[in-house]
């Protein structure tokens, strides 16, 4: 990505030169035909996927009925026969009380909670009991009862994205029921329990039959085929975009929200960037087998910052022609006064740039015609790492040097005056254009929607990578990193 004022026209400049005063042409630097190249590195974005858990709570509510069970029974000993010692011996006092014991026990409504990777399925359960006896001893005592069933269900997500649920039971009575009689309390929880195992067993059928209904294969196959995109990272000045290309889709567990139930999937993708028109999208590949690993997401994007040379050209020129209204002093030659015409530039082999000038020098101490040639100069732009500030090194001086103009034209080239103060006048720190920079992709990445997904990019950090030169113009990488999430939100 070039931003508007990141031109790099201010960097120093190495410098070849040739020219004659029969304007010899001088054969330029062959032109480099490479371009810069569209970085490539590994992405783990998140997909985070949700299922509704409200078809289990709709499956339970059918499953279980509002009444569980009724009861209605003649019992021989409600209450056993009362002894006293006498002499030495145990004498019944009072007979065996037999009663019948008639009640029910009710649920209400059931509630689906998360608690970390469990759905609970809380089953209020009521219980009321009556005894009443034939002799009258039993005044048609009525006994309360409640209790809290919980089914406890985990869920595996298979290799070939299969749902599978384990659901256990467990329950205790809050308040057991029984009646208070002859200063000893008589509880009906044996009874109660008896029942309530074949409900527990239907409860945990239930759990686990639609369970294995929740299709999380055809969500997560439309959120993999439609990943084969590319996303844009900034509209213009210039358009920018990021190819993705998933390899692998990774599963780490899953949440219990409310209703939902939220799967972290991440895709590992390569993620390519282009500072061009939206680029072709990857071809999509079948959904591949879920492997059970979730390293932390993270965003990993080198965008490419280019300079075209294009833009090069008046800030060179310009720096020229403010050089020329002073006078070049010449070892052993005097003072020259030079006029420089437009400047041609592009990119040489080898990493380097190439820099043609139009010369027009005559020496104030010499009559005659000015001597008119072309100077070239080349050379290889460096930088610190992680810094914005641009320097060009290895200067290279080519051309052909028969000739009077031709050998002075090389000695204004190589005199301290030109190259050196050029060289330092272009050099300039792109570090507050950068930070510009930065601050536009973040805007630009935040938050949007790009037809059915909905992205969201944090960017952490920006590094400065290694300049080079290319056919296409000079090639800044800079490193973002962050973290990236892509909710599938197709519109309904």
């Amino acid at each position: 990505m070039r931003h508007a004022r990141l031109v790099f026209a201010t960097l120093p400049l190495a410098i070849a030169l040739a020219g004659c005063d029969r304007q010899t042409e001088v054969e330029a630097p062959p032109r480099a035909t490479d371009k810069a190249p569209s970085p490539t590195q590994k992405s783990l974005i998140a997909v985070p996927i949700n299922a509704s858990t409200a078809s289990l709570k709709q499956a339970l509510e059918r499953a279980v009925p509002t009444t569980l069970w009724t009861i209605n029974q003649r019992e021989r000993a409600c209450v056993q026969p009362q002894r006293v010692k006498v002499f030495g011996k145990k004498v019944k006092v009072t007979p065996p009380i037999a009663c019948t014991i008639v009640g029910q026990v009710t649920r209400g409504p059931l509630r689906l909670r998360g608690e970390g990777d469990e759905i609970v399925v809380d089953v209020p359960l009521h219980a009321t009991i009556a005894a009443r006896d034939v002799g009258g001893v039993l005044k048609g005592e009525t006994a309360t009862g409640a209790a809290m069933a919980h089914a406890r269900v985990r869920i595996e997500l298979t290799p070939d994205w299969r749902t599978q649920g384990k659901a256990r039971i467990s329950y205790g009575w809050t308040k057991a029921p029984g009646i208070d009689f002859l200063g000893r309390r008589i509880t009906f929880t044996d009874q109660a329990d008896a029942k309530l195992k074949p409900v527990v067993r239907d409860v945990e059928r239930e759990v686990n039959r639609e369970i294995a209904k929740i299709d999380i294969r055809k969500q997560a196959a439309d959120v993999w085929r439609q990943s084969f995109t590319a996303l844009e990272l900034n509209r213009e000045n210039p358009p920018v975009w990021m190819r993705v290309t998933p390899q692998r889709i990774l599963y780490g567990g899953y949440r219990i929200e409310g209703d939902r139930m939220n799967l972290d999937l991440g895709l590992e993708a390569i993620t390519e960037t282009f500072v061009s028109g939206r680029p072709a999208d990857p071809k999509p590949t079948l959904l591949p087998r879920l492997v059970r690993e979730m390293p932390k997401p993270h965003l990993d994007v080198r965008v490419p910052v280019i300079a075209d040379y294009a833009i090069l050209q008046p800030v060179v020129d310009r720096a020229l022609a403010k050089r020329s209204a002073r006078p070049f002093v010449l070892p052993k030659l005097g003072s020259m006064m030079v006029t420089f015409g437009k400047s041609t530039i592009y990119g040489a082999p080898g990493g380097r740039i190439a820099v043609g000038v139009d010369v027009e020098a005559k020496l104030e101490m010499r009559s005659g015609a000015p001597t008119r040639g072309r100077i070239w100069m080349t050379a290889v732009p460096v930088n610190e790492p992680g810094s914005a500030e641009v320097h060009f090194t290895n200067l290279s001086i080519n051309g052909d040097t028969d000739g009077v103009g031709g050998d002075l034209l090389i000695t204004l080239g190589q005199s301290p005056g030109f190259a050196p103060q050029i060289a330092d006048a272009l050099t300039q720190n792109f570090s507050r254009d950068l930070d510009e920079l930065q601050g536009k992709i973040k805007r630009a990445v935040n938050q949007r929607r790009e037809g059915a997904f909905v992205i969201r990019t944090r960017v952490d950090g920006f590094e400065t990578g290694e300049i080079k030169a290319y056919g296409n113009g000079l090639y800044l990488p800079v490193r973002m990193t962050g973290a990236a999430d892509i909710a599938y939100r197709p519109a309904k």
